[in-house]
């Protein structure tokens, strides 16, 4: 194998045209696209084309091609054949969350490519954000201190769309809360460790499609922290402003912004050097807090870059497989605790 990875794309338009192809495959330095393929044989077209990729006329095709590795971008109902599919044919993948629709199907396809000896990681860019690896950093550090409460969001308007794979639960999973709250959830553990259980509500608040447009979830940890996580398809994009905040017993890690597909965001830390004793006047200072700015880095590119590296030294990807059905185990047991409406414990 070559020092560059060659990549196939399934299911290129969406977000693969969007984000994953342009500021991901053709920016990164260890890979390369060589063929896509999706249903809209014209979208395809269009990025082989713009991409001088091989546009191929079906999924046998793209597995026939000279490529290494597939990234799939297609909708949640059939990852868990598409997996299957580029398994059987040795080729290592990428696929986007969910990894599966059920955490069966998860166990299914990790079980299945570790027979085939081909890598499966799971597209959790999110934990690529450098801000989040610079908070992750001080809280393994202990500058947070011990971990108290955490909150994560994520929204955006959602109106009803026509044949939209999102808004029907038989081919997206659910809606708001595993679409946006998988990553969310995803980022809490990479802080805080594991989650022990899970109190959930979901809700049709504004639209009337089968998925849920609103979702809150409580998180308890096995450390004692705890954590909500809130997102809704019916909140206007400028009125979110996709929060995160970390405490803990010497202080606070609060950003803005940095949850989602853009680099933009805002992130302070406010922490105390030493223990401090009782006050009873309970005084707040003024201080500014430390901003946190590292080198913005593109989480698509750093994704790829990170898969192709995985595969070419031939060792388990940092966002693997096993990722991806943590993530399901969690948001499984998120909405059985909003059907049940009660505490479910994480299996």
């Amino acid at each position: 194998m070559s020092t560059k990875l060659k990549w196939g794309v399934i299911g290129s338009g969406g977000i693969a045209g969007r984000r994953t192809i342009p500021e991901g495959i053709t920016k990164a330095r260890n890979a390369e696209l060589s063929a896509v393929f999706d249903i809209n044989q014209q979208v395809n077209a269009e990025v082989a084309k713009e991409y001088s990729a091989e546009a191929a006329a079906g999924i046998n095709e793209l597995l026939d091609a000279n490529i290494d590795a597939i990234y799939i971008a297609t909708p949640a109902h059939v990852h868990a054949e598409q997996v299957r599919a580029c398994a059987e044919a040795s080729k290592h993948v990428l696929c986007e969350k969910p990894l599966g629709m059920t955490v069966a199907e998860a166990e299914n396809m990790i079980d299945l490519c570790r027979q085939k000896k081909i890598k499966l990681g799971c597209a959790f860019m999110m934990r690529f954000v450098a801000q989040h690896q610079s908070a992750l950093q001080l809280i393994k550090k202990g500058r947070l201190g011990r971990p108290v409460y955490a909150r994560a969001q994520l929204s955006c308007w959602y109106p009803p769309i026509e044949g939209a794979w999102r808004q029907d639960p038989v081919t997206g999973g659910g809606g708001s809360l595993i679409d946006m709250g998988g990553h969310c959830i995803d980022l809490l553990e990479m802080f805080f460790r594991k989650i022990a259980r899970v109190s959930c509500f979901i809700n049709n608040s504004i639209h009337n499609y089968k998925s849920e447009d609103s979702a809150t979830a409580m998180l308890f940890f096995e450390n004692g922290a705890l954590a909500t996580v809130d997102t809704f398809f019916c909140i206007p994009d400028n009125s979110s402003k996709n929060v995160l905040e970390l405490y803990g017993s010497k202080g606070s890690i609060l950003a803005e912004g940095t949850i989602g597909q853009g680099p933009a965001g805002r992130m302070k830390a406010f922490l105390e050097q030493h223990g401090r004793d009782y006050d009873a006047q309970q005084a707040r200072s003024a201080a500014e807090g430390l901003t946190i700015e590292p080198e913005p880095v593109n989480t698509y590119q750093a994704e790829i870059e990170e898969f192709s590296r995985a595969v070419l030294d031939d060792r388990e990807p940092a966002i693997s497989g096993e990722l991806g059905l943590r993530s399901q185990k969690i948001l499984t047991a998120c909405y059985e605790s909003a059907r049940l409406g009660k505490v479910v414990v994480i299996g």
